[in-house]
């Protein structure tokens, strides 16, 4: 029995799906922790594309059990059009479970993340503009509704009347924004509980039943460490917790039940929205990194800002996610090109730093300080083995780990289930 958490090492989109998918074959269970529709898996089976936004990556299997956790925030309508998605495509969800204590994302969540955004102007913190900020707003200020509220008409309409005076007068007064009204948003979210209602449990439970009868358990985070609310480039971070420490309280189990902990990290580096990135490129080099690597944003289809492997970032995330190994994807991105840099260290002030600044004015001021290898120019995405891969890009691995002081477990050569390399297996 193993239960491994599996995080982002970067600032997201470092493709977890693919990881979680490949995972899953040996999982029992799959949990989403945190986060929402903000986030985006894109899955590729024997060629053929699935996009995920809420539901975990192990759904495509059949047999798994496929939990959204208590610290996920949940779009009611976007879930249910994930369901009919999938159910479309012939993937049953009878093994999908939902949290009860998970936070529903209303309208008004939605309206607001949209007209504060807009207000912001040039200061604009580059959102999804998907109301998960304001709804975990809300679930901090203990005004937030539940999906098992919404299970309770007596108990939802009674949140729902006191929190939309409230919302109500912030998009009229601060805002000049339209209300909503409570008879037809009682009305559409009764129909939500009741195609919801089969799916919600005690998932917590659920988890620790599992864990006594030695299931192997997957937990799987969305965005990546440097969007975490804390340790991330705040203000240009999500609303949650993606490092591994937020699993425990977004699944509902405890630390001690952790044996693993995954952090999926690209060969280079990408991030989309605002903020500080030492290692971007704006030149012909990053353009090819962008078409190579499809690097277009799976919920909002923004382009991704691409950039060099920065082992400064990961580093960081070895150390606050406690990272027992790195899984390394997208590797034949960079098959076709001749010289390769990694980012050893930045140079602030005339000296060079190796840690991660706290200071986000500080960070903007960093100048990558670069390593140039050679590139192997040779194609990748045949390779299954590591004794496969072309003498240089084995060393370009050694290197990244040498950097980060964390080996890798797992290497991916494209976007497909078999284009798959597993250096050290995480579950038995």
């Amino acid at each position: 029995m193993s239960s491994v958490i599996l995080v982002g090492a970067q600032w997201g989109d470092e493709g977890k799906g693919k990881i979680t998918d490949y995972l899953a074959q040996k999982a029992d269970v799959v949990v989403r922790y945190q986060g929402g529709n903000n986030a985006g898996h894109t899955v590729v089976v024997s060629g053929k594309e699935y996009k995920l936004h809420l539901i975990p990556s192990g759904i495509l299997y059949g047999d798994k059990l496929c939990v959204i956790g208590n610290g996920v925030v949940v779009d009611p309508a976007v879930l249910i059009k994930e369901l009919d998605y999938l159910e479309d495509l012939g993937i049953s969800t009878a093994n999908l479970r939902i949290s009860g204590r998970a936070h529903l994302i209303m309208p008004y969540h939605i309206r607001l993340d949209q007209v504060e955004e807009e207000r912001r102007g040039a200061n604009k913190i580059g959102t999804t503009r998907r109301g998960i900020g304001p709804a975990y707003m809300d679930k901090a200020a203990r005004v937030g509704i539940r999906l098992v509220d919404l299970l309770d008409a007596a108990e939802f309409r009674a949140k729902l009347e006191r929190n939309l005076e409230e919302k109500n007068h912030l998009l009229d007064r601060v805002f000049d924004s339209e209300g909503f009204d409570v008879e037809e948003l009682f009305t559409e979210f009764q129909a939500y509980a009741e195609r919801l209602r089969p799916y919600v449990a005690d998932t917590s439970l659920l988890l620790d039943e599992y864990r006594r009868e030695g299931k192997n358990i997957l937990f799987e985070g969305a965005q990546g460490t440097l969007l975490d609310i804390d340790h991330g480039t705040y203000p240009y971070v999500t609303s949650s917790h993606p490092i591994a420490g937020a699993a425990c309280i977004g699944a509902g189990v405890g630390p001690t039940s952790i044996d693993k902990v995954l952090g999926v990290v690209k060969a280079y580096t990408t991030r989309v929205g605002e903020g500080p990135f030492p290692t971007e490129l704006h030149d012909e080099i990053g353009d090819t990194i962008r078409k190579a690597g499809h690097e277009f944003g799976t919920t909002t289809g923004r382009a991704r800002r691409c950039g060099w492997f920065d082992a400064v970032i990961l580093r960081y995330s070895v150390r606050v996610s406690g990272l027992s190994s790195i899984a390394i994807t997208k590797l034949d991105v960079l098959d076709q090109l001749p010289k390769i840099k990694i980012c050893v260290g930045y140079r602030y002030n005339g000296k060079l730093i190796k840690e991660f600044p706290d200071s986000l004015s500080k960070l903007a001021q960093c100048e990558p300080v670069y390593e140039e290898v050679d590139g192997w120019m040779t194609d990748t995405t045949a390779c299954r083995t590591v004794e496969e891969l072309p003498e240089k890009a084995r060393q370009y691995i050694k290197r990244l780990e040498e950097l980060c002081e964390c080996p890798a477990s797992i290497l991916a050569v494209g976007p497909d289930r078999e284009q798959t390399i597993i250096v050290e297996p995480l579950f038995a």
